[in-house]
């Protein structure tokens, strides 16, 4: 990859990550030195550790509505959601085995669904593979599953119903609330992974009636390798199966030595979050909606994917029409964004977003997710948005032509 200066590049990826926030490592910087005991150790070292650990329990609680008995620390939002979705199935298979989830979930969702619709494992051989239903956004939703769509699709034998907060390549929001509130009437279990929503727009466990939740704290602007799972305590009391045996951490559910410097930098984030997150929605969405104005009237037939008034505020997805996104980004290395499409094998495979909401092929392959986030300034959308006329104009690498309007 082509070595491009700092001060030049221009970052505009982050939903993929987020840079860690200077306040937070200050308060990491700390358990990673002095502070370094193990938080299930008796002695002052562990205590001091505990001690935090139990703080950014608090912070986090604080951030999403929830009491800080409800939060379980895991890796990240893929550990997460594999604990909710397997811990869920194998603790109630008894009383049933459907599920309903979306086909334009994130992978960390579907690929547990689907190895739990094969029958038997090595622990329980013979045993039958559970039946998921796989929901479709209607075509004119822009990608939004609503509650109407669970609703059909629920049975009597449905144990749980998993569905994103908000999608992480078109930022569409789903309808969390309703579908809460319908699981709750009907006894089932609701899980969503909120991964791109948490610390970006309000999240409320108790008003969304969410019974699991996952996250992750690099999403906003916390270290890579820590996040968590809200697991309800009452109303009704969720159960899940460990997917981790060791040393009985976290109340059972996760063992394993806590990750102290990272909760701790996971409490900071979400504190900060607390405290910025109206002012940055609104700043967000006003770069956003400069950006999104000014490449779709300098790029002839290029298009927002997605629902364009029920997203997160940072987000968003535009197909270029007669051009390759990996080409295209391939010859900007100076601006970092994520393609709407990835290579396998020979072939390029488009988006099973896109695919899901009906983006035709020719535009999936030329999608670029753009997100920004709390260090993106204005001049930096200026600059960018220049940046990707002018490659556009010079039809870079092995893509195919695409006219590009005069400035």
């Amino acid at each position: 990859m082509t070595s491009v200066p700092l001060p030049s590049r221009i970052y505009l990826d982050y939903n993929a990550t987020t840079p860690v926030d200077p306040a937070v490592l200050d308060a990491m910087l700390p358990f990673l030195r002095e502070a370094f005991g193990n938080a299930a150790s008796a002695h002052a070292f562990g205590c001091e550790a505990n001690q935090a650990v139990e703080k950014a329990r608090a912070q986090v609680a604080s951030l999403i509505g929830a009491d800080p008995r409800e939060i379980i620390f895991t890796s990240g939002a893929t550990e997460s959601d594999n604990l909710a979705i397997k811990g869920v199935a194998q603790q109630y298979r008894e009383k049933g085995r459907h599920i309903i989830t979306a086909v334009h979930e994130h992978h960390a969702v579907i690929d547990p669904l689907h190895k739990l619709e094969s029958p038997g494992t090595p622990a329980t051989p013979g045993t039958p593979g559970f039946d998921v239903t796989w929901l479709r956004p209607a075509p004119a939703s822009g990608g939004i599953i609503t509650a109407d769509q669970v609703a059909t699709a629920l049975r009597d034998d449905t144990i749980l119903v998993t569905i994103m907060w908000a999608n992480n390549e078109i930022g569409t929001i789903n309808e969390v609330h309703a579908i809460g509130k319908l699981c709750h009437e009907r006894g089932v279990i609701f899980h969503t992974d909120a991964t791109q929503a948490v610390g970006k727009v309000p999240v409320n466990v108790n008003a969304a009636n969410i019974d699991l939740l996952s996250a992750s704290a690099h999403k906003f602007y916390g270290p890579k390798g820590v996040g968590f799972l809200y697991v309800r305590r009452k109303g009704p009391r969720v159960r899940l199966d460990a997917q981790l045996d060791g040393g009985g951490q976290e109340r059972g559910h996760r063992s394993g030595t806590l990750n102290v410097p990272g909760i701790v930098g996971l409490g900071k984030a979400c504190e900060l979050a607390a405290s910025h997150m109206n002012q940055e929605a609104t700043r967000l969405a006003a770069l956003r909606a400069v950006f999104e104005a000014a490449l779709l009237a300098q790029v002839p037939g290029s298009q927002v994917n997605g629902n364009r008034d029920q997203r997160l505020p940072h987000t968003t997805n535009i197909s270029f029409p007669g051009i390759e996104s990996e080409a295209l980004l391939a010859a900007m290395p100076d601006i970092a964004a994520s393609a709407g499409a990835a290579c396998t094998s020979a072939q390029k495979q488009a988006s099973h977003v896109l695919r899901a909401i009906g983006v035709p092929d020719e535009l999936a392959h030329g999608a670029v997710r753009f997100s920004l986030g709390r260090f993106t300034t204005e001049a930096e959308i200026t600059r960018a948005v220049e940046r990707i006329v002018e490659t556009l104009r010079k039809q870079p690498g092995d893509a195919a032509s695409c006219d590009v309007a005069a400035e």
